[in-house]
């Protein structure tokens, strides 16, 4: 009888493990899915990159409210654009997006904290940068209860984010957060509003815990090409849409509660979108890209999911005239 050397027992364990982790993988994969789930769209809107993009940035909004018929929008509040002077409030562009929103019936999700959508993630004003952390830590809950007191009462407005992505510490120019300073920071706005809280976490490169289970919903950012100082363009072709969903149903989150907060619909830029030429944003996003990642996210079947890159398309539209990621938009949104 022919001897069993250790490594063909070994490559016996192995395979064996592997077998035992795709049936897993395979039965939570089933027990997640839910064939009756349908996912809406809506965009992040952000003023400061449709500035970036140089936009006229009130047209832009406009634009995608009216042209794409969009209504559901992610709006962030960044802190320098609000309290330029500590004291001193500027509520003009906030008020002005928040009103043409109701006047459509949009629902608007406001994001409020120190971290907010778009790089470099914490938007504070200059004089934020003269104070001790702990300091600023109490400037920063301040500027979230004088944000939510000021729209309690706004009708467009669905439900409330809090930070964004906040446990992301590796990512952005951003102070840390712990599991504690945001709970302070969700307390300031429940007692203020009884409207519901969203948390948001990165899709690919988290657990989601805890952020998962802090808020009343959950959103997580899904990007299929990345790029990094390291490695360059990365694609994570290798992730099925069940990734995301098990990940909600390990931690027991109904589907109905989890939306894709960033479903990426622009290039990733490494550099200057401005300075980057036009055949390189089209490498890592087009029409195809779009169409791919809105039939990927179907399969999620996560309720809602937030197209971001919609000061992109515009720009295409009128800065390039090139109308076919505008239009592949509109049919999205019908």
């Amino acid at each position: 009888m022919k001897k069993i050397s250790r490594i063909q027992k070994a490559g016996a364990i192995i395979i064996t493990i592997l077998f035992i982790l795709v049936f897993i993988y395979l039965v939570l994969a089933f027990k997640s899915h839910n064939p009756d789930s349908e996912t809406s769209f809506g965009v992040t809107f952000s003023k400061k990159f449709a500035n970036q993009m140089q936009l006229d940035w009130q047209e832009t909004y406009l634009a995608i409210l009216d042209d794409l018929n969009v209504k559901q929008v992610r709006i962030p509040t960044y802190w320098e654009d609000i309290e330029p002077a500590m004291d001193v409030y500027n509520f003009e562009d906030i008020d002005w997006q928040l009103n043409e929103a109701q006047k459509r019936d949009v629902k608007v999700i406001l994001v409020v904290g120190r971290r907010q959508p778009r790089w470099p993630e914490c938007h504070e004003p200059e004089w934020v940068n003269k104070l001790t952390y702990a300091d600023s830590r109490a400037r920063a809950r301040k500027n979230i209860r004088v944000v939510v007191e000021r729209y309690k009462d706004h009708s467009a407005i669905e439900m409330w984010q809090v930070e964004n992505e906040p446990f992301l510490d590796f990512f952005g120019e951003c102070p840390k957060m712990n599991k504690k300073e945001l709970q302070e920071e969700i307390d300031i706005v429940r007692t203020i509003d009884d409207r519901p809280i969203l948390i948001t976490d990165s899709g690919e490169l988290s657990t989601w815990y805890p952020a998962i289970k802090m808020g009343d919903y959950f959103g997580h950012t899904l990007y299929r090409v990345t790029w990094n100082k390291h490695i360059g363009y990365w694609k994570y072709f290798f992730l099925p849409p069940s990734f995301y969903r098990i990940k909600a149903y390990i931690w027991n989150e109904p589907q109905e509660n989890v939306f894709v907060a960033e479903l990426q619909a622009e290039p990733w830029f490494p550099g200057d979108p401005l300075k980057t030429p036009l055949k390189d944003h089209y490498k890592t996003m087009n029409v195809t890209e779009l169409r791919e990642n809105v039939e990927y996210v179907k399969k999620i079947g996560v309720s809602r999911a937030y197209l971001w890159g919609a000061e992109w398309w515009y720009w295409l539209k009128v800065a390039k005239e090139d109308p076919t990621m505008w239009v592949t938009a509109k049919e999205i949104f019908k």
